[in-house]
């Protein structure tokens, strides 16, 4: 805390120094921003090279005063539009004015992003490379829950890792969940508890967009950031509009999924206020695929509320705040009717979680200089029960099943200072201090099982973006993080402990090179690492031949650390309302002193079965991301995807390994340790595709889809209990919607839409079946073929 406060007092004089500086021989500048004729409500008008700015009116009128005299570059931008830079040259004393055409931003090669840098920049002259998912296609997709729309980006894939409760996991480049730094709002408050359910839990209809930036980001964001990171930035307010919409959807003709959302903004006439409300409820019903009793699909109800809001006490300075609350309730297994210690298999989770922040932005007079000072958390209590009892019905079952209920607490905190200088030339430099602590307890007193973690991270980091031309960028930085971990671990009679502090350097340097005005190259290397501690899966309980599967972590657990590289081509170019874009990029990602879990065969006197998270040898991760998008008009719309990839152990890595003399009695069969070579659960060749097609002004369709090929996927087989590897098929799931719109009255539209999900019904062809199966036997799409249907209304077109 005392470099935070240190730091704080430097900004405070630094700023004082700068604010107070006064600009002499000024002119205004006013116009209108059109695109086809009409006013474009709300587009930003900035000095480039400086944060000074202004935004249009509802009618594209705006208004810019305090200019400096001479030359000047002005950028004009919209979300949905491409930008545009106009030189102009300011007379003093003078209103100068011009007035602007914009084009649709059709491929969202223009838009603002923020996660590659810790600022804002358009995804054309970021060094690094930034995926967007926004509401476009998230909406094409009828994507209810983040998870379901994360898909369609190359390099990520969501995959389901449980019947029973449905945990589902991100993957950026190959690397599971817990090697993705999840962000909301730029804040790393998603937490290692959150990360397991959480992805389900955030409605798209809160989401103005979600930033995807693949390879290390542990410079920026900290411990975690191996993979990548994905940035959910919630709805800010930015007109005043309403929205009601709901859902209905028929999974395999059976199961049905209802939802319920709104979403209202409210936005004063001069800007400098305003404030965006959402909310949603979702019940779905469980799904049995074959038939046995036991679900593939949990019973799921959602419910969400929240707000975002900002302040504008004077020109230069902004307070912004965001809340959301969300209650969630969850159950897998057979017999959902009765009290769940009275099932064969039962996993039930009830979760009540809070996530919001408040930040303070404050402009120097010109706009060179920006500081932030922010504070983020995120709260969660669960309920959860996690029994199995394998169709037993001793009395020693009974009284271990009333007693596995358990009970969760979960806090995250993220607090720190940020301060940006802009020179002259578009040089940033970023400097800023970072606190994030963690605090887990996750108790089932029936199984004697707890988890008892603090986390507690300082970071200091400092960047510059470096343009000695026009052609060339350099971004170089690092960040230094002091992690304390302290842990308790325990199960049974195993009881384990962690007090570990280590200090950790995250380098990152990327470049940008301009080959021409269409082609860029990019490059970088990036160091991260994770603190050794419990993630997502070690959180999460999974069933196997009846009994609960645990997961503890070893003594003496090292950090695990990357080194990442990466290189890619960008061709885009835009000529009227023609657009193109391809993407090359190549990766490389080495591990040191990797997490694993290794199963021993062993269970404690309860029942339990154990794994241990130990540091494996060293592995490789390399690939090709590609995507290529066209637009020919405002009508069409066609983008492509996918990433063919190789993972490899240094060393050959054990997935069982059998205690000593143990076998299969009956049979007289030997039990082998069981290695792979490879990654579990990944493919070497996945992808995506979307097409938006309007149609008529009014009817619009579109068809998206994704690929996954062939993956090992680690099997228990019941007959002996023991750990079998197989290979799964390849999936290709194929959606269509159409959507019609009525312009009821001026400011009443009304839209009807229905389609298929997973036309061809590309689903896991077996599944294991009965209170022993293995519930971690999951893969491929998310959801067999569903029909649904939405009406929407709103004031907006």
């Amino acid at each position: 805390m005392k470099y935070l406060a240190l730091l704080v007092l430097f900004l405070s004089v630094f700023i004082m120094h700068a604010y107070g500086q006064t600009t002499e021989n000024t002119g205004t500048l006013s116009g209108k921003v059109r695109a086809g004729g009409d006013g474009v409500p709300f587009a930003t008008i900035q000095l480039v090279g400086t944060n000074m700015g202004t935004n249009a009116d509802e009618q594209g009128n705006y208004y810019m005063e305090n200019i400096p005299v001479g030359q000047q570059t002005f950028k004009i931008s919209q979300v949905g539009y491409q930008s545009l830079t106009r030189q102009v040259e300011i007379k003093e004393g003078q209103d100068n004015q011009i007035n602007i055409n914009l084009n649709e931003d059709k491929l969202n090669l223009d838009e603002v992003v923020v996660s590659g840098t810790r600022y804002e920049l358009s995804r054309k002259e970021s060094p690094v490379v930034v995926n967007v998912v926004g509401k476009k296609l998230l909406n094409a997709t009828q994507s209810i829950a983040i998870s379901e729309g994360l898909n369609f980006q190359p390099g990520v894939r969501v995959e389901t890792n449980c019947q029973n409760c449905g945990f589902t996991q991100v993957r950026l480049n190959g690397l599971e969940g817990a090697y993705s730094q999840i962000l909301i709002n730029s804040r790393p408050i998603f937490s290692a508890l959150n990360s397991v359910y959480g992805l389900d839990q955030i409605p798209t209809n809160i989401v103005e967009r979600v930033e995807v930036v693949r390879s290390g980001g542990s410079a920026l964001y900290g411990s975690n950031a191996i993979g990548g990171t994905i940035n959910i930035i919630t709805r800010e307010p930015v007109e005043n509009t309403w929205e009601i919409r709901s859902n209905t959807a028929l999974i395999d003709g059976g199961a049905v999924d209802q939802t319920f959302n709104f979403n209202g903004s409210i936005v004063n006439e001069d800007l400098t206020s305003g404030v965006t409300f959402y909310g949603m409820n979702r019940h779905r019903d469980s799904y049995d695929a074959n038939g046995d009793g036991f679900t593939e699909l949990v019973q799921l109800e959602n419910t969400v509320l929240g707000a975002r809001a900002f302040f504008k006490p004077g020109e230069r300075s902004k307070i912004s705040v965001d809340f959301s609350a969300l209650e969630e309730y969850r159950r897998g297994g057979d017999r959902l009717d009765l009290a769940p210690h009275f099932t064969d298999i039962t996993e039930e989770l009830d979760h009540n979680t809070f996530f919001g922040g408040l930040n303070y932005e404050r402009w120097s007079r010109g706009g060179q200089n920006k500081v932030s000072i922010y504070v983020s958390a995120q709260g969660t209590e669960r309920g959860s029960y996690y029994g199995g009892l394998g169709g037993g019905r001793t009395a020693e079952d009974s009284l271990l099943a009333i007693n596995a209920y358990g009970l969760t607490e979960d806090l995250a905190v993220v607090a720190g200072v940020q301060y940006n200088h802009y020179f002259t030339n578009d040089d940033v430099v970023t400097v800023g201090v970072e606190n994030q602590t963690y605090d887990t307890k996750d108790e089932i007193q029936g199984y004697n099982r707890l988890i008892d973690q603090q986390v507690n991270t300082t970071g200091l980091f400092a960047q510059y973006e470096w343009k000695p031309t026009q052609r060339f960028t350099a971004l170089l930085g690092a960040r230094y993080d002091v992690s304390d971990v302290n842990g308790n671990y325990q199960i049974g009679d195993i009881n384990n402990t962690a007090d570990i502090n280590i200090g950790v350097l995250s380098p990152r340097a990327t470049l940008l090179y301009k080959i021409n005005e269409n082609l860029r190259f990019r490059g970088g290397y990036a160091r991260g690492f994770r603190a050794p501690q419990a993630f997502n899966e070690d959180l999460h309980i999974s069933s196997v031949g009846g009994e609960p599967l645990f997961v503890i972590l070893s003594e003496g657990l090292d950090k695990e650390t990357s080194d990442a590289f990466t290189g890619s081509l960008n061709y885009t170019k835009s000529v009227g309302l023609t657009q193109v874009n391809f993407l090359l990029e190549g990766f490389y990602t080495q591990l040191q002193n990797p997490f694993t879990q290794v199963s021993a065969g062993s269970v404690l006197p309860n029942g339990s079965i154990v794994e241990e998270v130990r540091n494996g040898e060293g592995a490789i991760v390399s690939g090709i991301n590609f995507e290529g998008g066209y637009s020919p008009s405002s009508k069409f719309t066609f983008q492509l995807g996918g990433t063919a990839q190789q993972t490899s152990y240094n060393e050959s890595q054990i997935l069982f390994e059998p205690e000593e003399g143990a076998s299969d009695a009956e049979n007289v069969v030997a039990v082998n340790t069981v290695t792979v070579d490879e990654f579990v659960r990944t493919p070497n060749l996945y992808g995506y595709f979307t097409t938006f097609y309007n149609v008529t002004d009014a009817f619009t369709v579109d068809l998206t889809g994704t690929y996954t090929g062939s993956m090992i996927v680690p099997r228990v087989v019941s007959e002996t209990g023991f750990l079998d590897l197989i290979d799964s098929e390849s999936f290709l799931d194929v959606n269509i919607k159409a959507s019609y719109h009525f312009d009821v009255a001026e400011d009443f539209h009304l839209e009807l839409s229905g389609g298929v999900k997973n036309i061809f019904n590309s689903y896991q062809p077996e599944f294991d079946s009965g209170p022993e199966r293995d519930s971690d036997f999951i893969y491929g799409p998310m959801a067999p073929r569903s029909v649904f249907i939405s009406v929407k209304i709103g004031n907006l077109h």
